[in-house]
């Protein structure tokens, strides 16, 4: 059960692990290079139009460019018109709503800290991003202009250029995306699925052919799994895909990552020549690898896929089998592909807000705490008569974006990114550069590489994406703030004390106020996640199938995403010290060994789901139905006992797993016997097979943890 991070990496020291994680996340992957080449294009089109047209405000447009194209092109098209509404209303909003407390001192203060609370607000409720992005900057850039000592007519000047600098930064990205769109709806996660499961295939059929694993193979299949699949989640989680296929390809996601992980454990183990059973082992799992992939591309439900019983089981061929048997099972429920693809006029696509927008309270305590970080740099800046540090708010707004789940390795990236990103690139081009420049030609080939190195670091995973957000935020800011270059250092460092002084106040009210250490934060989550996976078995509670499957496909959502959490948590674990640091890295190995069976586990249990909640096609005798749902209750107690462990407390649920399990093996095996083999003995021979690898993980984590 040793996940491919430990076999590949063991224990690393602080340097090496620098070292390992920054190769990992700067590793090309399938799409990289053009998903950067769009960025960079898109805000080098941005920045050529303001210089020449005399627009200011052009860093709003660029990082616009930047933070939207990171999603899929076919997604941006499709909220295009909510990203321009929401630049509109945000507009619209200031415009109107300072003529009330314009000459009111008091209320304009009132006014201006209930703009920030919106603006954070709509950062966590609206449920497209780019809305959200647009709407926020758009209010934190407008909002501070209504402080200056100016006529009212300049004051709405500069707010309708900072609207026009935002429209037109949207409008160069969408024709740059209509371009790029030219894909089949979903091509930008079934793609990349089938880059993985060409290269497991790739490795298998060099094996069983040469009877050794060739470097070329080894070193695509590290790669991909150094590479993870946090970026393939996160783009089905902001994308206007159905729920159904939202579920659907989240499973595969973790399914076909799973694989890659297990296929690069097995490269460490290529110094031995296969058998001739390995062999013949690896052509068959190869030959299935290629039907799924080849189903996958051509939008059709996987066939099942079924590998012959072996009592001797070859180690992690077996597991490899167990895993691409599961992934048909994802679609269980589904007659195809395509029908759960939405098209641009899908109405299921519409919601503008989460669908807790009004009754989630961390919303709303999110926004307070944004509001506190952004009206604290506020107040500060205007009490010390500073107003060159007014980026401050900017920033706020800008790291908010990514602010969620904080972290103090998050927080580091950000405080280098714009040191990066302020001194060495702003300044450093200031004092070594510019002064060398005479044209626009001379400043586009400079702002091209400091954005082709922030892009490169921003489409990394959300573990060092954040680096390079504020590498071209600071960069931006210095020079493209107005029409022209700026020589002045003065406002180089106002802008640059502003952006770290905006990331000061988010780290005092986010990390300091009311964050938690890494490492109990990483126990926290790992311990929910084994409650919600007790949860996810239990499911369906809800004899209504609609209510009984938006709750599977809820749990099943926030079960991947605090796996991903888990993951970035125990990666800051690295950063804090203290004490207790080797208790802490100790409780770190522990939860990275258990990742892994517990995501099987998860996978196995999203097949057996369709069983329990008796989908049309998968219904089973009463009898084995009671029996399966009392091993399930069992089941979930068990893991239940295991988070109280974890958690330090004593546990009052008993569970009495393998028990329950022979009960099922005896209902199932006495449904067979009095049947002859068609199709329910096929389901009911499928359950018990997935029924078996859940009882052996669930003992597994059992023992480990």
């Amino acid at each position: 059960m040793a996940t491919v991070e430990q076999t590949l990496r063991g224990s690393p020291a602080p340097l090496n692990w620098v070292r390992e994680f920054l190769t990992e996340e700067l590793a090309p992957y399938r799409g990289r290079v053009g998903l950067v080449a769009r960025m960079v294009l898109a805000a080098t089109i941005v920045m050529v139009i303001c210089m020449a047209f005399r627009i200011p405000y052009a860093f709003q447009g660029a990082i616009f460019a930047l933070l939207i194209t990171r999603e899929s092109p076919r997604a941006t098209l499709q909220s295009s018109a909510k990203i321009l509404i929401g630049i509109a209303i945000s507009t619209a909003y200031v415009l109107f709503s300072v003529y009330f407390v314009i000459n009111f001192p008091g209320f304009h203060f009132i006014w201006i800290n209930f703009s920030f609370f919106l603006a954070f607000y709509a950062i966590s409720a609206i449920t497209e991003y780019a809305a959200s992005t647009t709407f926020a900057v758009v209010i934190s850039v407008a909002v501070p202009l209504w402080d200056r000592y100016a006529p009212a007519r300049s004051n709405v000047e500069d707010t309708l250029w900072v609207a026009l600098s935002a429209s037109l930064g949207i409008l160069v990205l969408l024709a740059v995306e209509v371009i790029a769109a030219r894909r089949k709806p979903g091509d930008e996660i079934v793609l990349p699925v089938a880059e993985r499961l060409t290269a497991v295939e790739g490795l298998l059929t060099h094996l069983a052919a040469q009877g050794a694993i060739d470097d070329a193979s080894k070193k695509n299949v590290v790669r991909l799994a150094m590479l993870g699949t946090s970026r393939l989640r996160r783009l089905l989680r902001r994308s206007d895909y159905t729920q159904h296929y939202k579920a659907q390809m989240n499973a595969v996601v973790a399914a076909v990552g799973r694989l890659v992980d297990t296929a690069a454990t097995k490269t460490q183990f290529s110094s031995w020549q296969a058998s001739p059973r390995d062999r013949e082992k690896s052509r068959e799992l190869a030959a299935a690898i290629e039907r799924v992939r080849a189903d996958l591309l051509n939008r059709r439900i996987p066939r099942p896929v079924h590998f012959r019983t072996d009592e001797d089981r070859i180690p992690l061929l077996y597991e490899m089998e167990e895993i691409v048997s599961v992934i048909p099972h994802a679609f269980a429920d589904s007659k195809s592909m395509g029908e759960y693809v939405p098209s641009v006029d899908d109405p299921h696509g519409t919601k503008l807000l989460c669908a807790d927008a009004f009754t989630n309270m961390g919303h709303a305590k999110f926004a307070l705490r944004g509001c506190l970080a952004a009206s604290t740099a506020y107040v500060i800046y205007n009490a010390i008569d500073w107003p060159g540090i007014s980026t401050a708010v900017t920033t706020c707004l800008l790291t908010a974006l990514s602010t969620i789940g904080s972290s103090r390795q998050k927080q580091l990236l950000r405080f280098t990114g714009a040191i990066v990103g302020g001194f060495i690139f702003g300044m450093g081009a200031q004092v070594f550069i510019l002064p060398y420049l005479d044209s626009i030609f001379g400043f586009t080939i400079l702002f091209i590489v400091v954005t082709v190195v922030a892009s490169w670091f921003m489409t990394s995973s959300p573990r060092l994406s954040y680096f390079g957000v504020q590498v071209a935020l600071a960069f931006y800011l210095i020079n493209l703030q107005e029409f022209a270059i700026v020589t002045s250092l003065a406002v180089a460092r106002d802008r640059v004390v502003g952006v770290l002084f905006g990331l000061f106040t988010m780290w005092l009210v986010f990390d300091q106020l009311s964050g938690t250490p890494a490492a109990t934060e990483m126990k926290k989550t790992f311990a929910l996640n084994l409650r919600l996976m007790a949860d996810v078995i239990r499911e369906p509670l809800s004899n209504d199938p609609r209510v009984a499957k938006a709750r599977q496909f809820s749990l099943r959502e926030t079960v991947t995403e605090n796996f991903d959490s888990v993951r970035a948590t125990a990666d800051a674990v690295f950063l804090e010290f203290g004490p207790s640091r080797e208790q802490n890295m100790a409780l770190r190995r522990r939860v990275q060994a258990a990742q892994v069976p517990l995501r099987t586990l998860f996978l196995t249990r999203v097949a057996l789901w369709k069983y329990r909640a008796q989908t049309p096609g998968f219904e089973l005798p009463k009898e084995v139905l009671l029996a399966q749902q009392v091993f399930d209750t069992q089941s979930a107690n068990k893991l239940d006992a295991i988070a109280d462990r974890i958690e330090g407390k004593s546990s009052s649920k008993t569970s009495d797993m393998e028990e329950s399990f022979a009960h099922l093996e005896q209902a199932s095996g006495k449904i067979r016997s009095q049947q002859p083999p068609d199709i329910l003995d096929h389901h009911v021979r499928t359950l018990m097979v997935l029924s078996n690898r859940s009882e052996e993980l669930t003992i597994w984590l059992n023992e480990n943890l």
